[in-house]
């Protein structure tokens, strides 16, 4: 039962809890006490720390920003203005606040007001739904366009639109690289002709592939009625991201071992049968690689994407609020940080999870 349980928590990405689980069936109590140390305390010790750290360097930008403030004002407006400046900011009144670093406890308060905000833009959104069903009904048996809800997006929505975009860009980028590098895997000549392409495009900026989308997409879309910034974003991020898949795949297609090549000569299996058969599992652990990769670089480069493209994701989120210089915009873009964070490493997580699934490299990190 108990390795059953250990072998459950590692397939979810939770070895780490192996010892803890075998220090509490009394398993070699001395060992695994040290392992719960090292794999656990230490790790929970370090957010606290990290908060701690937080607390203080917060501590003391505000204190720097607040005796700026205070002595700006008694230059500027004399000694009385400069002591009403002074209690104001004990007083914690917001609007004579110190617009710095932000506390935890001010990024936490940030999160729930966010949280809060989206409950009450679902709310409008659920009852104007339920308020425009019947006239949506009618116009859709007269060949109309239904009413849609044009309200500000809420955090959520913007977390959605933003894991909408990569996941599109991600997708488009594996159609594109994977293929093609099996092509250019498979034939030397090809691959040292093309190269050179390779070389050139693999680092380029993700800002010249959103210019260069922009022009293709706003010649080809001036008569649609779609969404052009989504369209912008995800062929921007899929461009931008596609070269590690691509140059994988490369890689592994052109040293699959030549024993297999010639299994498959053996048994006669036509070009089709050759890759799906032979090519692509024994290439398939390279080409995970690339793919985790991809996937990572496509979140990277998503935000500075979105911001530019004007899609309403996390890029916008946060360029709004900077822009907004309200006493609570740097909390809420630390929390936009910490969300973007803990996507992308959720997402890491998945692609490994999927490619332990499928392949048999198991010594992947």
């Amino acid at each position: 039962m108990k390795e059953a349980i250990i072998k459950v928590f590692k397939k979810i990405g939770l070895g780490f809890m192996e010892p803890l689980i075998r220090l509490l069936t009394n398993e070699e109590p001395k060992k695994n006490f040290k392992e719960v140390l090292k794999r656990i305390v230490a790790p929970i010790a370090s957010i606290f720390i990290f908060i701690g750290l937080w607390q203080m360097g917060s501590n003391s930008l505000y204190e720097k920003e607040a005796a700026y403030k205070i002595e700006t004002t008694k230059i500027n407006q004399g000694e009385e203005a400069a002591q009403k400046l002074k209690v104001c900011m004990e007083s914690g009144e917001p609007k004579c606040q110190p617009n710095t670093l932000p506390s935890p406890s001010q990024v936490f308060g940030a999160y729930k007001k966010l949280l809060a905000d989206h409950k009450r833009i679902a709310a409008d959104k659920k009852a104007f739904k339920e308020k425009t069903a019947t006239l949506n009904e009618s116009r859709e048996a007269q060949g109309l366009k239904p009413i849609v809800y044009t309200g500000r997006p809420s955090f959520v929505d913007q977390i959605l639109t933003s894991l909408k975009t990569v996941f599109a860009g991600f997708l488009l980028a594996m159609f594109i690289a994977v293929p093609i590098g099996i092509i250019l895997g498979l034939n030397p000549t090809l691959r040292s002709s093309i190269n050179w392409i390779i070389q050139i495009f693999k680092p380029v900026s993700p800002v010249v592939w959103l210019l260069l989308v922009f022009m293709i997409v706003k010649t080809m879309n001036k008569n649609s009625d779609s969404d052009s910034s989504f369209l912008i974003s995800f062929i921007s991020v899929g461009l931008c991201a596609m070269w590690a898949t691509l140059v994988n795949t490369i890689m592994g297609v052109s040293t699959v071992d030549k024993d297999y090549i010639n299994v498959a000569k053996v048994l006669k299996l036509g070009p089709v049968q050759k890759i799906f058969k032979v090519i692509l599992p024994a290439s398939l652990p390279l080409i995970f690689t690339g793919l985790r990769i991809t996937l990572s670089v496509a979140w990277m480069v998503l935000i500075a994407i979105e911001l530019l493209a004007q899609s309403p994701g996390l890029g916008s989120f946060v360029w709004e609020e900077f822009q907004n210089g309200a006493m609570d915009s740097n909390s809420k873009i630390l929390v936009a940080m910490f969300v973007i964070g803990l996507i992308g490493f959720a997402l890491d997580r998945i692609m490994l999870f999927i490619q332990k699934m499928i392949s048999f490299d198991k010594g992947a990190m």
